[in-house]
């Protein structure tokens, strides 16, 4: 009865949701593609044909057409998807507040509390694989397991349609045969690394010696250890439809891979711009910063922590979102995408309440919000782009020649 983490995956969501509303495409290979013109010019899902035929996600359109020369091609619906994943968490919240959202297309689920209502967490993936079917026309895999990792693990273990149990009692005969590189947030460089050291499967990770390993990945081959053994233990995020988790961020994904101190200082101020703008638009300060990478390889890891008060300021979020990145990922690898969101959100006036115990902490952060005010009321009377910082406006990364799109309302 411990195994009531879910991790719900929809099965090639935006493929899926694609033949729902052309069902001619249903019995042709098809294809949801970017624009090639925008470095989107790859392979974002397939139905179950053209898989058969050796197509992946993520691979160009160019390699896709030598494997599947019929193959037909269409632009993603982007509104359809987000209205069939609100209506896919909606379901979700049937059953626990406890809903966190990993994606457009995939969330976690805690159940725990539900066990008396709806069954266990086994019988609650399969009347959700059935109600996903019935009302939404699509399909769902589901891993359930005591923990995230190893629900997600579950998800992706058996696939279209179906359901896994990770338990304590069979999580290595499952998992630990499994590459490395099937743990979450095991990029490309990672997987190469730990081969060096021999670590080929989860269980290898496993049995690995954790201090070669955090002194390997630093904090994160510690997490990497304590993962493959099922002992992370992260909580799943509160969230319902009728009572959403407010968060407000933005995401870029560069014409070209970035790194390096100055390159993502860079693009981190201008997001942390973006955003605290949106938040003092809407009255709002944050609590929490959260920040997503995707390397090229399209690996993605998110992490959030705390901030020290409430704020809506350009620095702080820098602050936080830039210590979140240099503790969680090498300086020098390259990164395809950088996001940062805020969440805990409330009214800014409430925040202004809270007077700081040091009297000249008040006092310089006062001055802070009046010169941002004053920089706001600037922007709204003569343009976004009449005031900037110079390291934005002079960037090497042409920021503010990019579309800007929105992660979170």
């Amino acid at each position: 009865m411990n195994e009531g983490i879910l991790h719900c995956d929809m099965n090639g969501f935006y493929a899926s949701v694609e033949c729902k509303l052309n069902p001619a495409l249903r019995d042709v290979p098809m294809a949801v593609s970017g624009d090639p013109r925008s470095r989107h010019g790859i392979i974002l899902a397939k139905n179950e044909i053209a898989k058969k035929f050796g197509v992946v996600t993520a691979e160009t359109i160019w390699q896709a057409k030598r494997k599947c020369p019929n193959l037909v091609l269409v632009p993603p619906s982007r509104g359809q998807y987000s209205h069939y994943s609100r209506l896919a968490n909606e379901i979700y919240c049937r059953f626990t507040d406890r809903v966190e959202p990993f994606g457009i297309d995939e969330s976690w689920l805690d159940v725990r509390g539900a066990y008396k209502l709806f069954g266990s967490g086994f019988e609650i993936a399969e009347k959700i694989r059935a109600i996903i079917k019935d009302e939404l026309g699509l399909t769902v895999s589901v891993g359930v397991s005591f923990n995230k990792v190893f629900a997600k693990l579950g998800s992706d273990y058996k696939k279209p349609d179906a359901t896994t149990l990770v338990s304590r009692e069979n999580f290595k005969e499952i998992l630990y045969g499994l590459p490395a590189s099937s743990l979450l947030f095991v990029g490309k460089k990672t997987s190469q690394e730990l081969r060096k050291l021999g670590i080929l499967t989860i269980g290898d990770l496993a049995a690995a010696d954790s201090g070669i390993l955090t002194s390997k990945f630093g904090v994160h081959g510690t997490y990497l250890s304590l993962c493959a053994r099922g002992e992370w233990k992260d909580e799943v995020a509160f969230f319902c439809s009728d009572n959403p988790a407010k968060s407000i961020g933005n995401s870029v994904t560069y014409p070209r891979d970035i790194s390096g101190a100055v390159e993502f200082r860079q693009a981190l101020l201008s997001l942390s711009e973006k955003v605290s703008g949106r938040l003092r638009s809407g009255g709002f300060v944050c609590k929490s910063v959260h920040i997503v990478i995707k390397d090229p390889q399209f690996n993605v890891i998110t992490r959030q922590t705390s901030t020290p008060s409430p704020t809506n300021l350009a620095d702080d979020l820098f602050e936080t979102a830039y210590w979140l990145l240099t503790t969680s990922w090498d300086i020098d690898s390259p990164v395809r995408m950088l996001g940062i969101s805020c969440s805990g959100l409330d009214a800014e006036e409430n925040s202004q309440k809270q007077m700081s115990l040091l009297f000249d902490e008040e006092i310089e952060l006062r001055k802070k919000r009046n010169m941002q005010k004053a920089i706001d009321e600037c922007r709204s009377k003569f343009g976004s782009e009449s005031i900037k910082r110079a390291s934005v406006a002079f960037n090497s990364l042409k920021i503010d020649d990019l579309k800007i799109g929105s992660i979170f309302k």
